[in-house]
């Protein structure tokens, strides 16, 4: 028999509402909808219309001039039909490192080239344009290049996202966010309708002076308009001290800031992306074999790490990144769905799942239907989707 009076519950609902309405705002949970396995990052100056096909076809042609197949044959099918439908994902017009410093007046025709290109004909998904950073050096020219874009093209291309590259601290963030309002209301967009992503790439983002986790004030500094943050695998190891020769995904410093980043994150709605890796599938046979096999390679660590994105380089990164990501969800999804049926049926099985762990098997398969290494017959995704 319960012998506490009515008060004391009303007293503890009173005591901890503001923070059950703090914690529901600043962990949401998923955003839903579906993520980019990768973002390719092709020069401003270098993106035209039809880049993408150009680059599934390179892809195709590599896999031709370099037998055997970098991956196991029976996935040739799908990363075949994968290069031919949709080569890229999520597509990023860099107007940063890959295309450096340029007068103004190149670097305007070049934005309004890209708004022309982009408005000819349908584009992957996801795309957006890197600009400048917000450092003292190059923020007026990151603004007008994001102010030329949207007014050549003349409103917002589907699944626009904004790279912000170089961020340290949340109070870039905070004027991205002031930004963003300001084009919005200048363009005739409607309100919240500019989103953007933080590129991790200095260890101030990591741990600020003050010895605090300066990512994890990123998200809310934001407003909601933050979608991913992203490792930025050769400025963040440089700037640490790491020697060019070791700089990797997989060294442990890179290691160390993702896993805050993961933190910072978790709960939130933002995304992560790991980085990218530089040694590129080129050259002879031997070389490219070489660098598909590294690349597979950390392809699947990110994977099994929780990092579900990354960074491709050049078209010949696009079949092994195709190639590991359908191997790693057609391995785990036969038993991830006997899991999540058992749960859901409330059957015994040799393995105690509980709701947090049903919602991370029904999102495995969500991400792998939506890229295609699975297909809808083989998984119901009304049954995933509530969950």
């Amino acid at each position: 028999m319960a012998r506490l009076p009515a008060d004391v519950y009303a007293e503890l609902d009173r005591r901890l509402a503001p923070v059950d309405a703090a914690l529901a705002s600043r962990y949401p949970g998923d955003r839903g909808g579906r993520q980019p396995v990768h973002t390719v990052y092709v020069p401003a100056d270098a993106f035209r219309a039809g880049v993408a096909g150009e680059w599934g076809a390179a892809a195709r042609d590599a896999l031709e001039a370099h037998p055997p197949l970098p991956f196991d044959e029976s996935l040739r099918e799908r990363v075949e039909s994968k290069l031919d439908r949709e080569p890229i994902e999520d597509l990023r017009i860099d107007f940063e490192d890959g295309y450096g410093v340029r007068s103004d007046s190149a670097e305007d025709a070049a934005a309004r080239a890209a708004a022309s290109a982009l408005r000819a004909e349908p584009a992957p998904p996801f795309v957006g344009l890197r600009v400048k950073s917000l450092e003292d050096a190059t923020r007026h020219r990151a603004i007008r290049t994001l102010d030329v874009f949207l007014d050549a093209y003349g409103g917002l291309p589907p699944g626009f996202v904004v790279t912000l590259p170089k961020v340290s601290v949340a109070e870039q963030v905070a004027a991205m966010n002031a930004l963003c309002g300001r084009l919005e209301s200048t363009h005739g967009l409607s309100a919240g309708a500019l989103h953007f992503e933080a590129q991790i790439e200095t260890p101030q983002a990591v741990l600020g002076a003050d010895g605090t986790a300066t990512v994890a004030r990123f998200v809310a500094a934001a407003s909601g308009r933050l979608t991913g943050l992203h490792y930025g695998t050769y400025d963040y190891s440089a700037s640490v001290g790491v020697a060019a020769a070791y700089q990797s995904m997989a060294h442990p410093a890179a290691d160390h800031a993702k896993a805050v980043m993961q933190v910072a994150a978790a709960g939130t709605g933002v995304r992560l992306s790991d980085g990218s890796t530089n040694v590129l599938p080129v050259g002879d046979t031997s070389a490219v074999h070489a660098a598909w096999q590294l690349h597979a390679g950390l392809v699947r660590r990110s994977l099994e790490r929780g990092f579900y994105q990354g960074w491709d380089l050049h078209p010949a990164q696009l079949p092994t990144r195709f190639a590991a990501t359908y191997a790693f969800f057609r391995e785990g999804a036969p038993a991830a769905w006997n899991r999540l049926t058992a749960y859901r049926e409330r059957r015994a099985s040799g393995v105690l799942d509980e709701p947090a762990t049903a919602r991370a098997l029904a999102g495995f398969l969500r991400r792998g239907l939506d890229c295609g290494a699975l297909d809808p017959d083989e998984y119901d995704r009304a049954i995933l989707e509530t969950l």
